[in-house]
């Protein structure tokens, strides 16, 4: 177990935000060329985003005291996105730890982005001035860590973001919705797409445009250090050599 102590961030009052997230529609193909995977990844200048500072929503955390079970992140996943018209196959989540997590991007009216996966890429159309948010759904029995950056930037701290920092804790079978860059225990900044320029990772010191267009993904599995194993033990007698007389 890797036993270090750091500060986990668990959101609360969800379910009002959370009830679109779990209706999910049929995936859907367009047509896409034999040379998609080259034309999805080129972006014209005119077609980039990047993700602004928006207008202040309310969302509480509290922090609690779990541990990470592993060193090195369960899995990671990128989603790149601009304006451009992508091809491939729509999707409407991106599976991300062998289906133990969904991610998908709703619009702030509950509205599902459809998703293009190309080989193993997944792109997203936005639009400049369009507000979105981070949905990630957790289909396991594992209480998670989920870690997201936007921009290269992390949405809690807003430093130039590390998939070895303080995270969001998702409960097992529960949703967590990411509406913005963090301001405090009980307020965000609301993701907005925007030209590059007027990116907050544009206009922060701790970020860059070059990595404007890319929502990045860390995963964690977490356990809580109050709680003894509950596993049953085959050999519950071998606790090592012969003690000395208690008398």
């Amino acid at each position: 177990m890797f036993k270090i102590k750091f500060k986990l961030w668990l959101p609360m009052l969800l379910a009002a935000i959370l009830a679109a997230c779990s209706q999910q529609s049929p995936s859907s193909e367009a047509p896409a060329p034999a040379d998609s995977e080259i034309a999805n990844q080129s972006v014209e200048t005119a077609e980039k985003l990047g993700t602004s500072w928006g207008d202040e929503l309310q969302s509480s955390v509290h922090s609690v005291d779990l541990r990470r079970v592993t060193k090195n992140p369960l899995a990671e996943g990128v989603l790149n996105y601009s304006a451009k018209d992508y091809r491939g196959k729509k999707i409407n989540s991106i599976s991300l730890a062998a289906g133990k997590v969904e991610l998908s991007v709703q619009s702030d009216n509950g509205d599902l982005f459809p998703i293009f996966r190309d080989g193993s890429n997944y792109f997203l159309q936005g639009k400049d001035g369009q507000s979105y948010r981070l949905v990630y759904k957790n289909n396991s029995d594992k209480t998670l860590e989920i870690i997201a950056s936007v921009d290269g930037l992390d949405v809690i701290s807003g430093q130039a973001a590390s998939r070895y920092s303080d995270g969001y804790v998702l409960y097992p079978h529960d949703s967590l919705v990411i509406e913005g860059f963090r301001k405090s225990d009980d307020a965000v900044a609301s993701f907005v797409f925007s030209n590059p320029e007027d990116s907050y990772a544009a206009n922060s010191d701790k970020g860059s445009i070059k990595n404007t267009g890319v929502i990045g993904t860390a995963i964690f599995e977490l356990y809580d250090p109050t709680q003894k194993n509950s596993e049953p033990d085959a050999f519950p007698a071998d606790n090592g050599y012969a003690q000395p007389p208690s008398k």
